[in-house]
């Protein structure tokens, strides 16, 4: 059943155009995943996203790194962007001096020298075939469509969504639902709705000093540099004995040629959380899309405590700010560093990532212990899953994820995904919140809902027996 077009219902006076199943409010990995299982599964189905594509920070935020299929639509997804010419590989053959070479984002832990191979996807080139693949579907995508607010009514002891307020290029809309997925990233359903929450941040672990703040993870805006070079940067770093660039970086500094707030120093005590985000004292970078293009990490300086999820001031001063770092550290490369000479700014993401919004109270909370204590559930949405929780000095668990973290309370008709599941926020950060494991769980929600509306039940009756991965 296709959805249907409407043009004279309204709701609170503003336009119904669409009536589905199942809708899906934002189109990053697990509000994709989730709309396209719930379409193959026969629900009609709508998907609101802000920008004009799907893949939310993996695309838009240019994010584009690839990993090896874990099952279902990731590895369906894999394995047609490699099939479509969107993957890039460098290894040590493209790259000899990348493994273990400190400007590396991913790689730099490596043994210098060793063999090594780092996948990264184009990011339009991928979001034009999610694109497509939800159009194959038939899912009715709205793009360029922000969502604004929910209309609720009251259901027993808690509440239902009978409709999506977004904000079009006709004004602001209405999308009726049955069944409505949370694929924000930021849990913005969840906060329209008036669902209780736990804001952003915590403190840094036991093993680092408490200065008394709570603070996020910082978010970061990407960027993708052309025309480098890098053969000439690696001879620098090793003729120079500069493999930091720190020389550079303080001739620059004393010159007054880049911002205190560039190249700042990391936290100096052990176990630090985020640690990769919360200083940046040298360039961060990646290879991506093709010989000599880099995608390049500018992080909001920890300090600031900013939560862009929920303080417009916060968003704004992050974009402006980050901008402006950008544009400081891309002047810096190319007139100190070796091999950026010819460099030129190729892409800057579309909006800055939020690596810690919104924590969701679901009817279940997944946390530290949970992992520690390894529990298995009646009702995980997986098998056992070996993962490192880098709050926890880095320890690894073999631990389950139970359906019910895919549940807000008071509200009965409204599925979670990916970064706005209900875990705290020791446990969702650089565990549960990347692009394999966010469709993973969107793949569970529109499973999930698709057999709501076989069998007529909300969300909290389904009963989940069996894990789907």
């Amino acid at each position: 059943m296709s959805p249907q077009n409407i043009s004279s219902p309204t709701v609170d006076g503003i336009p119904v155009i669409a009536d589905a199943d199942v809708v899906v409010i934002g189109a990053g990995p697990g509000g994709f995943a989730a709309a396209l299982r719930a379409r193959r599964e026969g629900c009609s189905v709508v998907i609101v996203e802000k920008f004009d594509m799907p893949g939310g920070v993996h695309t838009s935020g240019l994010q584009g790194a690839a990993n090896a299929g874990v099952g279902g639509i990731h590895s369906e997804l894999m394995a047609r962007f490699d099939r479509e010419g969107c993957l890039y590989t460098a290894d040590e053959k493209s790259l000899p001096d990348w493994a273990g070479n400190p400007l590396s984002h991913y790689d730099y832990y490596l043994p210098p020298g060793s063999a090594f191979q780092r996948t990264s996807f184009n990011p339009d080139g991928a979001g034009n075939v999610m694109l497509r693949m939800l159009d194959e579907a038939g899912v009715q995508a709205l793009y360029g469509a922000a969502f604004v607010d929910v209309v609720m009514v009251a259901e027993g002891d808690g509440r239902r969504i009978t409709h999506a307020i977004v904000e079009t290029v006709e004004g602001r809309r209405a999308v009726a639902g049955r069944l409505f997925v949370e694929g924000t990233g930021t849990a913005e359903v969840v906060a329209r709705a008036g669902a209780p929450f736990v804001r952003g941040g915590g403190r840094q672990p036991e093993t680092v000093a408490h200065d008394g703040q709570s603070r996020p993870v910082p978010g970061g805006l990407l960027w993708i540099m052309g025309g480098i070079d890098f053969a000439r940067t690696a001879a620098y770093q090793k003729t120079a004995d500069d493999p930091r660039l720190e020389r550079l970086i303080a001739r620059a500094r004393a010159t007054g040629d880049i911002p205190p707030e560039l190249y700042r120093p990391r936290l100096a005590d052990k176990g630090v959380y985020g640690d990769h985000y919360i200083g940046h004292p040298t360039v961060d970078m990646s290879p991506i899309q093709g010989p000599g293009t880099f995608i390049l990490w500018q992080n909001v300086p920890y300090e600031w405590a900013l939560h862009m999820d929920d303080d417009a001031e916060h968003a704004s001063r992050a974009k402006r700010e980050l901008r402006r770092l950008i544009d400081a550290e891309a002047q810096f490369l190319r007139k100190y560093v070796p091999g950026f000479e010819n460099a030129f700014i190729a892409h800057v993401g579309r909006y800055v990532g939020v690596r810690d919004g919104r924590h969701p109270l679901g009817e279940y909370v997944f946390s530290m212990d949970d992992a520690r204590e390894e529990r298995r559930f009646a009702d995980a949405v997986t098998r056992p899953m070996t993962k490192t929780f880098f709050w926890d000095a880095y320890a690894k668990y073999s631990f389950e994820v139970p359906y019910r973290c895919f549940l807000p309370r008071e509200v009965n008709n409204l599925l979670l995904t990916g970064a706005s599941l209900s875990f705290t926020f020791e446990t969702i950060f650089m565990v549960m919140r990347n692009f394999p494991w966010c469709t993973q769980t969107g793949e569970v929600a529109g499973l999930a809902a698709a057999r709501c509306i076989r069998e007529g039940v909300g969300p909290k009756q389904l009963a989940w027996t069996e894990p789907l991965f």
